[in-house]
């Protein structure tokens, strides 16, 4: 960890005391439970290694200390290249070389040893003479990371360096960042250490190619300000005219030297005499009571319109995007105007937009076909491709389309995480038994899901297909991943429900 620019492993550090991350955060408790499965935790599944294709599709094996440092982008983090490979394939496909911003931390590479590595590069800077060479904004990861590098100088160094430490936050990662240096719709480049970096996704403007490193990197490669300066093997002219080249970030402290900072910041405690009733004004754009989803009817799902047909990537970015619209993330009905707004619909040419069937009209918004639907009682579904779903964790994207009258997503594949909140809303996450049934699906049809009283684990749900075009009707098969407790959520309206309901 550490020996080159880019390193990211991490160990789960044990011993015989205790882990040692979770004793440094007040959490020794929780190392009982970790003795408790230690044989599990030190050792490999036996069955595993013994028949791994039992388990896997596919199974790959890296050796870390050759492995390249890699960089990935733009618009998807599937985009990967050794960065050695990148000055190259930005030069062949017309990349803009010169990176506008350079961005580092929010919820992922912000830890301490992240942010150790980083001010090993800026000192270096600082010994050879270098500067960086474009906008350089830094996040910790949370208020305890951001007081621990305060106080130990950390910031302090960054600063000096040129950098802007931000305040913890989700910041640009999820479209917090109102940019002055570019208009939208202007091609450029930038580079960060984040997770995601989809269209639109750090700045809102669809042109932006984000490209991905890991801290250090994205930190070393700004001083060099291009696309084609790898950090690893290049060198660079500083303000005495010589060439410098960077070392290797040194192996960072698994824990702060001091322990982590204790100091809290921004924490209010509640009064005893709270109102129990929050006030919000009747015009407020960002705050709405939350109403409980009604629960289920107890009867089948027939006839559902088809809202939309997801083509290809449908990421959590397309169902809900941020930016601008995370003013309204306290206002159910104000952000769900954004739903599927970026969401590229097999029946229409632009994204975001779909096929109202009570009208003649096209090319409309799709969360306004919606809010007509389900001004008429009329209930939709959503035909997903491969991975629906990847992304943010943000529970607005199943919010918004339960809100809106969604019953039930029918996909090629979920991506885990928007999967599960889907269930926790009350929509039914549904995956079709034969993938190739995704392409019967056609604008005009309705989807009728039948013999829901008796929803069981492993159970197939049926599917009826009306093509209303053709007059004609077809059943094909669902699968789903609820449990008895998920399938109970559904029943309540959501988990929300659910829980109150157990109370």
């Amino acid at each position: 960890m550490g020996a080159e620019l880019g390193a990211t492993t991490s160990v789960f550090p044990y011993d015989e005391k205790g882990t040692t991350y979770l004793k440094a955060t007040n959490r020794e408790k929780l190392t009982k439970l970790a003795h408790a499965v230690q044989k599990e935790l030190l050792s490999s599944d036996e069955d595993v290694e013994k028949n791994p294709k039992k388990y896997f599709d596919q199974v790959l094996e890296i050796n870390l200390s050759t492995l390249e440092p890699h960089i990935v982008g733009p618009h998807s983090p599937d985009v990967a290249r050794p960065i050695s490979k990148l000055a190259q394939e930005a030069q062949e496909k017309h990349y803009p070389q010169k990176v506008r911003a350079f961005l580092i931390g929010s919820c992922t590479n912000s830890s301490y040893e992240d942010l150790s590595r980083v001010v090993d590069i800026a000192k270096q800077a600082k010994v050879k003479k270098l500067k960086p060479k474009a906008a350089l904004l830094i996040t910790p990861g949370s208020e305890m990371i951001y007081e621990t590098i305060k106080r130990d100088g950390f910031v302090d160094e960054l600063e000096k360096a040129g950098a802007v430490v931000l305040a913890n936050a989700c910041g640009p990662c999820i479209g917090q960042w109102k940019r002055d240096d570019i208009k939208k719709g202007e091609i450029n480049s930038i580079v960060t250490s984040y997770n995601r970096n989809f269209p639109r996704r750090n700045d809102g403007n669809p042109e932006t190619a984000a490209f991905i490193a890991s801290p250090e990197i994205v930190m070393a490669m700004s001083y060099g300000g291009t696309l084609s300066f790898n950090p690893l093997s290049d060198s660079l002219k500083n303000e005495d005219g010589k060439e410098v080249k960077f070392d290797p970030p040194k192996k960072a402290p698994e824990i702060p030297e001091l322990g982590f900072s204790e100091k809290q910041v921004n924490y209010f405690p509640p009064s005893n005499d709270e109102p129990e009733e929050i006030e919000i004004h009747p015009n407020s754009e960002r705050l709405q009571k939350l109403e409980p989803f009604k629960p289920w009817d107890g009867k089948d799902y027939k006839e559902l319109l088809v809202l939309l047909k997801a083509k290809g990537k449908c990421t959590t970015d397309h169902i809900s995007p941020a930016g601008p619209w995370l003013r309204y993330r306290g206002h159910l009905d104000k952000i769900s105007d954004n739903m599927f707004m970026g969401a590229n619909n097999a029946f229409t040419k632009d994204p975001g937009t779909g096929i109202n069937i009570n009208n003649t009209e096209v090319n409309q918004p799709l969360s306004g076909i919606a809010r007509e639907y389900k001004s008429h009682g009329l209930g939709w579904v959503v035909i997903g491709d491969e991975n629906y779903g990847e992304g943010s964790s943000r529970e607005h994207a199943a919010m918004s389309p339960r809100y809106l009258g969604c019953k039930a997503v029918i996909v090629r594949s979920f991506a885990r995480i928007h999967e599960t909140n889907l269930k926790k809303q009350g929509v039914l996450p549904l995956t079709f038994e034969n993938s190739q049934d995704y392409d019967k699906i056609q604008v005009k049809d309705f989807i009728s899901l039948k013999n829901l009283k008796t929803l069981a684990p492993q159970k197939e749900v049926e599917c009826e297909i009306f093509h209303s075009d053709k007059k004609t009707r077809e059943t094909i098969k669902l699968k789903h991943s609820l449990t008895h407790e998920q399938i109970e959520w559904f029943k309540a309206g959501s988990a929300m429900n659910y829980f109150a309901r157990e109370k």
